[in-house]
């Protein structure tokens, strides 16, 4: 009996030793806790940290009546007929129509109807439906678009509107808040948050084409606010509610989100813009340089002791970099102040400008800094003003239409070799076969058509069934039969 309680004693008194053994080791060292299976130490914060402060509301409020949804219809009235030369006449199915439907998002971004989205929002479309975050609805129409950076304009008449007001994307923060406002799924006036993730992002999702004047600009904002299809042509917000860029694409492997979204900076959308409603098209500078982007081992062959910025290999002759002195060999680190690390950021930078405008840029020649002004030239190699191309218009009034040419990068877009384009359509035999404004017609009874010419010459004195052939400018092809 007296071994029992002994032992009892003993584990009572041991069991008490250890209590307070842990009680002061829990108590004058830090709340740590060590992880058994990967021994990696893991702190608690404090509920009064830093997120205790942030407030999205304001920044909501202020940004979600200027976001709006933009519904578009694109609606194709085409012919099944076939025309059987032989007997001269057509059968088949005539005139069904197909209509396409899509849906995105804008920001007003003055109070008298200007809004402004993304190109691939409102292409090709026929109708342009706004609808305000009120449920009022409008019919937009096309100020202008720009492929090369995906935006475009367009407007509503309405005044008093609510609109974005305009931050600077060049302070932008890795790291700091941002909020996505749009419509992902056709769910009006969503707000996601996350952080600026990256910046200057080159993603390669706009066509690069040079010898058909495609230049893309492309330097997104990279967040991980939650973005879906709908929320293109939205609004990227500061915690202040001012927009910092516009909500253009996702990196999905489903077409949905899944962790990164990347923002047009809205220092570039402030400058395509201004030349929209300016010119009726976008002034685009150039420095005149060959460039690539820098790595370890590209340095190292170079020895080029700094990795950002990027290498100039080439210069344009009679170009501006030429005209202003800079060399081959040189590594352009910044414009106008502003820090270049790559050549995503050049071209961002380079983009707010205008022909005729001169910058400071400034390099790094034989490990010391050189500041050269250069005044920036356009893609024709001066210093003018682009104007917006004036497309011929033409008529043929027994068709009830009227036509206008095609340009080379239309018919390279479309992958075709000619064409004319339908401009405006009245009562006649072309509105009566069911062919729509926008049309491209090819051929005529099985030959090309370049001109008005060709249209006339055919038909002057033709009798009997015409088969038309041809394209939409949503790359829809179509056949169309009609008697003289």
């Amino acid at each position: 009996m007296k071994k029992i309680l002994s032992t009892v004693l003993i584990a009572a008194i041991g069991g008490a030793s250890a209590m307070f053994i842990e009680k002061q080791i829990y108590t004058n060292s830090p709340k740590e806790v060590i992880s058994a299976s990967q021994h990696i130490p893991v702190k608690f914060t404090s509920s009064t940290g830093p997120l205790t402060g942030v407030d999205f509301t304001q920044a909501a409020e202020q940004s979600v009546n200027s976001v709006v949804h933009i519904k578009t219809t694109i609606e194709n009235q085409y012919s099944n007929l076939s025309y059987d030369p032989f007997h001269q006449f057509f059968y088949g199915t005539p005139n069904q129509n197909r209509v396409q439907q899509g849906s995105g998002s804008g920001v007003i971004i003055s109070k008298d109807g200007y809004i402004v989205t993304n190109n691939h929002v409102i292409h090709g479309a026929d109708k342009i439906e706004v609808i305000l975050n009120d449920k009022r609805s409008y019919q937009a129409e096309v100020v202008g678009a720009d492929p090369q950076t995906d935006l475009a304009l367009v407007k509503i008449k309405e005044k008093d509107l609510p609109f974005m007001v305009y931050a600077n994307s060049d302070n932008v923060k890795i790291g700091e808040w941002a909020l996505a406002v749009g419509n992902p799924f056709n769910l009006t006036s969503t707000v996601t948050a996350g952080i600026i993730s990256a910046k200057g992002r080159n993603i390669n999702i706009l066509e690069n084409d040079p010898d058909h004047g495609m230049f893309p600009i492309e330097s997104f904002i990279q967040t991980d606010a939650a973005v879906n299809p709908g929320n293109s042509g939205g609004a990227l917000v500061n915690i202040n509610g001012e927009m910092i860029g516009i909500n253009a694409a996702i990196a999905s492997q489903t077409g949905s989100y899944s962790g990164y979204s990347f923002a047009i900076p809205v220092n570039i959308v402030k400058k395509v813009v201004a030349d929209l409603v300016e010119f009726g098209t976008v002034q685009r500078a150039f420095i005149g340089v060959s460039i690539r982007d820098i790595d370890a081992k590209f340095a190292e062959e170079k020895s080029i002791k700094n990795l950002n910025g990027v290498y100039v290999n080439g210069l344009t002759d009679g170009g501006a970099g030429e005209d202003a002195g800079v060399k081959i060999g040189d590594v352009l680190t910044k414009i106008e102040g502003n820090a270049i690390r790559n050549v995503a950021e050049l071209q961002e930078q380079i983009g707010k400008y205008r022909p005729g405008d001169k910058v400071n840029v400034s390099v790094v020649r034989n490990e010391k800094e050189v500041i050269i002004p250069v005044i920036l030239k356009n893609k024709d190699g001066n210093l003018g003003i682009i104007k917006k191309e004036q497309k011929e218009t033409l008529s043929m009034t027994s068709l009830g239409a009227s036509f206008e040419s095609l340009s080379k990068e239309d018919m390279r877009k479309l992958g075709i070799q000619n064409g004319l384009k339908i401009s405006k359509l009245e009562n006649g035999k072309l509105a009566s076969a069911g062919i729509k404004p926008g049309f491209i017609i090819t051929s005529i009874d099985k030959k090309k058509i370049t001109g008005i010419e060709d249209v006339e010459s055919i038909l002057k004195e033709k009798t009997g069934g015409v088969l038309i052939e041809g394209v939409y400018p949503n790359g829809i092809r179509a056949y169309y039969g009609f008697g003289m």
